[in-house]
């Protein structure tokens, strides 16, 4: 597909970064998913399997080349300098925070800003689906010291009156009182089908938590996601906290990295704490360029995503035998399910193999596959899609 008919089919011709690059994801099998069955020759691929861009190596060196021709890419040293400087400035503008540092990992960038923030109080709420509590091999407690004390078990959000009625009973029959350290929110949250924290119940907790002088930092590692989808901006969440730590690989197409932001007295000792962790890279320019150059105007390409899928789905939706949802409070992640005597596996590999067309297969758990909506949607005409699903669908029924 030229450029041209790409800017045709996004509507987005008016914008000098189009989609970053999304033409290729053919050899990855993370790019597609469980099933990576041979594409047709040619193939523009639409992958609903993953949040971002799964570049294979020669995608991903072959993207550096076309980003450094347009704007040369500079080398940093030690995650200061050139490119990464110009990324940490991006950052610090998107988020409205007066400090950003790099950081190798978002685990690190959680773990060192709850540290920071805390202090030597030892108790930090979080929810418990939250990938600082469930995902960060526990590191809060065994590097920090710090006691976790899980909300909302099994849910995406809570209100204020369940973080005052935990923060009221951690606080009361202690002996030897520790303190409330941090209040550490997830937006959106991956293991709720990256469901969205209310805006609403935020603005209660963080003006409650200020009052109270408890500090707050947000896991956004998805953030731009949540944004697109809630219609709330990534300062405008990132106002209601502290500290805000932003991945460069799940949606802005980089191999690695984090960018923690915040005020200056908590980013500034930053540095010393992640070299004593061993996590000081000696360069880092090839993240920071292909996630500078993916920021550019990503606000706009999403928006132009979300609006394109709500169209396609309505259209899947009036194809017997399939429907479309979206997840309640959620972002881009919507649930496909089929009627009773369809086989969902099958249609991912009939998709796959006839039209380049990647979806996960059903979810083993509750029989839906999910659907991640990302920017390879603005590749193909939606008609084009719809007539993918209609013409497979039919097939796959017992």
């Amino acid at each position: 597909m030229n450029r041209r008919n790409f800017l045709h089919l996004s509507s987005l011709g008016t914008l000098p970064v189009v989609a970053g690059g999304w033409s290729g994801l053919a050899g990855s099998a993370a790019a597609i998913g469980r099933h990576p069955e041979p594409l047709p020759e040619g193939a523009v691929i639409v992958s609903f399997a993953r949040d971002g861009p799964g570049f294979t190596p020669a995608e991903y060196l072959a993207k550096l080349q076309e980003i450094n021709r347009l704007r040369p890419v500079e080398p940093d040293s030690y995650g200061e300098h050139g490119t990464v400087d110009q990324l940490l400035k991006k950052f610090m503008a998107i988020t409205g925070k007066e400090a950003a540092i790099y950081m190798p990992s978002g685990t690190l960038a959680n773990q060192l800003a709850i540290h920071v923030l805390s202090k030597g109080n030892s108790k930090v709420f979080v929810q418990e689906t939250s990938h600082v509590f469930r995902d960060e091999a526990d590191a809060a407690q065994s590097l920090y010291g710090k006691r976790l004390i899980p909300l909302a078990k099994g849910r995406y959000a809570y209100t204020l009156e369940e973080l005052q009625a935990e923060v009221e009973y951690a606080s009361k029959g202690e002996y030897f009182p520790t303190g409330i350290g941090a209040v550490s929110i997830e937006i959106p949250v991956r293991r709720c089908n990256l469901q969205v924290f209310p805006l609403d119940q935020l603005k209660s907790i963080s003006a409650w938590c200020r009052e109270k002088g408890y500090k707050l930092h947000l896991d956004g590692a998805r953030l731009h996601l949540a944004s697109a989808w809630s219609g709330v901006s990534v300062r405008e969440y990132s106002a209601l906290f502290d500290t805000v730590y932003m991945c460069l690989y799940k949606y802005l197409g980089a191999s690695s990295g984090a960018i923690l932001c915040g005020p200056k007295e908590v980013i500034e000792p930053m540095e010393h704490l992640v070299k004593i962790h061993g996590g000081s890279m000696y360069q880092n320019w090839t993240n920071a360029a292909m996630a500078l150059h993916q920021l550019e105007d990503i606000e706009q390409r999403l928006l132009a995503t979300r609006e394109k899928a709500d169209k396609l789905f309505g259209a899947l939706n009036r194809i017997p035998g399939i429907q479309v949802q979206p997840v309640p409070d959620g972002c881009n992640i919507y649930h496909l399910r089929m009627d009773k005597g369809y086989d969902g596996k099958t249609l991912a590999k009939l998709l796959a193999e006839k039209d380049a067309i990647r979806m996960p297969f059903p979810d083993e758990t509750d029989g839906a596959i999910h659907l991640h909506v990302n920017e390879t949607l603005l590749l193909r005409d939606n008609d084009s899609i719809v007539a993918a699903f209609k013409a497979a669908v039919p097939k796959v029924k017992a």
